[in-house]
């Protein structure tokens, strides 16, 4: 994959705002994607939350994979990372709810004691862009007053939001890091819409996403696009150029790509998840 800039002013001023605002929070909610929560957790993010207390929410968990859903939340459990997995659009308020009284327990107890009822938590959310915070956000306060979009950076100001009798939220605009170490961490975001769709080679992504389904799922692949066998015996760049002359696009490549792309991302191949979870948190412990 090409060099992609993606890293503009704005980023970088709401990672400073986020250091800032850290004190001021009780507890802070990354949203990540379910259909790749290690891939879309920003590695700069992770490491300012070291010492506050933090739930990992699994955003569109509609579009994933249910097993490796509940998998990812065996495994964030196991390694003492309290989370939860949501559809960003439905019930989501409970569910974080009672997820963040469980984990500040202790906080509100001894606050309790001191004669401190009913105050407002104060939580912040973070996350990538695209990963649904501002749909989330919208679902929890009821009523439309986080800007929605389906594309990254719709978000560009932070801002503080009510949400059911006892959360005080902060919204905050998504914050991609400057460098992917791993070429393949940077395909899974294009794939899912992390990264403007005008900062990557499409061909790039949907060679990774035909060898992806290939793999897991030949059988959506055969289905949605009546290809036989022995097109998915051919190499992944064979495969691509069978699919343009299937979609009616001749030799252009491109199109073809982006609209594979777009029905990825629509679930018109089914549901997916793109991070396969450890075997075990032990595994990963002793790495």
């Amino acid at each position: 994959m090409t060099t992609i800039q993606w890293f503009p002013g704005h980023m970088a001023k709401a990672l400073r705002q986020v250091k800032e605002n850290l004190k001021l929070v009780d507890i802070v909610l990354e949203l990540v994607d379910a259909r790749l929560p290690e891939s879309s957790r920003n590695p700069q993010l992770k490491e300012l939350l070291a010492n506050k207390p933090s739930i990992l929410v699994l955003t569109k968990m509609d579009l994933a994979d249910p097993k490796q859903t509940t998998g990812w939340l065996k495994y964030y459990e196991e390694m003492g990372q309290p989370a939860v997995a949501v559809n960003s659009t439905q019930g989501s308020l409970k569910v974080i709810e009672k997820k963040i009284k469980e984990v500040l327990a202790d906080k509100l107890a001894a606050k309790e004691a001191k004669g401190i009822m009913n105050q407002r938590i104060r939580v912040m959310c973070i996350g990538i862009p695209n990963v649904g915070k501002s749909t989330l956000l919208n679902h929890l306060v009821k009523k439309n007053v986080a800007q929605v979009g389906n594309k990254p950076g719709v978000t560009k100001s932070q801002q503080w939001l009510k949400a059911g009798s006892s959360l005080q939220l902060l919204d905050t605009p998504g914050i991609l890091w400057p460098k992917f170490e791993d070429p393949l961490v940077g395909k899974k975001l294009a794939l899912t819409g992390a990264i403007k769709d005008t900062l990557y080679n499409k061909d790039d992504v949907a060679l990774y996403a035909l060898e992806y389904f290939n793999d897991t799922n030949p059988q959506a692949l055969m289905e949605r696009y009546k290809l036989t066998q022995a097109n998915l015996d051919d190499t992944t760049v064979e495969l691509l150029l069978e699919l343009t002359r299937k979609m009616g696009f001749k030799d252009d490549y491109d199109r073809a790509s982006e609209r594979l792309i777009f029905e990825i991302r629509r679930g018109k191949l089914g549901r997916y998840t793109l991070d396969f979870v450890p075997v075990s948190a032990a595994e990963v412990k002793n790495d």
